[in-house]
């Protein structure tokens, strides 16, 4: 399915889970305990890991739940890590208090989005995880535009000087699967927004546990395995500068925000367009730099649509996403 990593390990990592990854040719960033130290020069070992959430509330001996971990106990843990391997970075992952500030799963530090600058210290690749599709809140369900405002907001708070990671939905519970259209559009909500690795949650917890719920959903599979190949394709592409202020849209529907993200590679300019809310509408590209009146190639998709001068225009399904290529004008010159 071109998965490629593999976070977490639970109640590990052990010698039989490292020798299991290891068979598979399947890299891994795990607690450092002394099963992985003895391993973390084999290769297969790439990151350590982090308690996950230390941001939510945490649960207390005897039932309930009180404050969240502190940022500064979490960056002495992060120093503690680093103490042992500093070779190797370290992943926090954070909960749903990057993109939602109401979330009242941090109990005291609810409505405290100032405390995240502080967690990210504790990090040298900071992620988060918010799941609109299965969100039982009407706030987030269905929104799935919190994806692109969670990204956003950890680029700010690590300075854009870190790595970005996302985690996307990849199982159901008993109401609802996301589909494999509203997958990808996640994907590609949190790379047009900065992120810079995708994490996928495959557990099914309702109406009864899976460990491995993505793969109980073949389609769900499948999407997985195109957005995958599709990130590999264009990786290269992603991983170049980002041409800033390259692309203005206007959006037949002015209600609904347009993200971008636009890279020059060689002789050729790529647009990267995701909308997000879901209600279709078209959208008007002007790309400065675009050889004039030539045609954009939509990518993966079989078409091209014609530009007049160097704009052209297409249309977007609800949380709609197109990749277009585009010659630059300095082609042939």
């Amino acid at each position: 399915m071109g998965v490629n990593l593999y976070v977490g390990l639970w109640q590990g990592p052990t010698a039989a889970q490292l020798a299991a990854l290891h068979s598979a040719g399947m890299h891994v960033i795990c607690d450092q305990n002394a099963a992985a130290l003895v391993r973390r020069d084999a290769g297969d070992i790439v990151g350590w890991l982090q308690p996950d959430e230390p941001d939510n509330a945490q649960p207390i001996k005897g039932g309930g739940y009180g404050p969240p971990v502190p940022a500064a106990k979490i960056l002495e843990r992060y120093r503690n890590l680093k103490q042992v391997d500093s070779k190797l970075p370290v992943l926090l992952n954070l909960g749903q208090g990057v993109a939602w500030d109401g979330w009242y799963g941090r109990g005291v530090r609810t409505n405290h989005p100032e405390d995240y600058r502080e967690y990210a210290r504790a990090g040298d690749i900071v992620s988060f995880d918010i799941y609109p599709v299965t969100h039982d809140s009407p706030q987030v369900a269905g929104n799935l535009w919190y994806i692109g405002r969670g990204v956003q907001r950890l680029v700010e708070w690590t300075d854009g000087n870190k790595p970005v990671w996302c985690c996307i939905e990849a199982a159901g519970n008993d109401k609802v699967v996301p589909t494999a259209a509203q997958l990808r559009s996640e994907v590609w909500i949190a790379i047009t927004h900065g992120a810079t690795g995708i994490i996928y949650f495959c557990h099914q917890f309702k109406p009864r546990f899976v460990e491995a719920g993505l793969l109980s959903h073949p389609e769900l599979a499948e999407g997985v395995r195109q957005v995958n190949a599709q990130v590999a394709r264009l990786a290269s592409v992603i991983h170049s500068p980002t041409a800033r202020d390259a692309v203005h849209i206007v959006a037949s529907d002015p209600t609904i925000p347009v993200q971008t993200m636009c890279k020059r590679v060689g002789d050729s300019i790529y647009v990267f367009a995701v909308t997000l809310r879901e209600k279709p509408t078209d959208v008007t590209f002007d790309v400065s730099g675009s050889k004039e009146n030539d045609p954009a190639v939509v990518v993966d998709e079989s078409r091209s649509l014609p530009a007049t001068g160097q704009s052209f225009k297409d249309h977007f399904d609800g949380y709609g996403v197109h990749i277009y290529k585009l010659a630059s004008a300095r082609q042939g010159s």
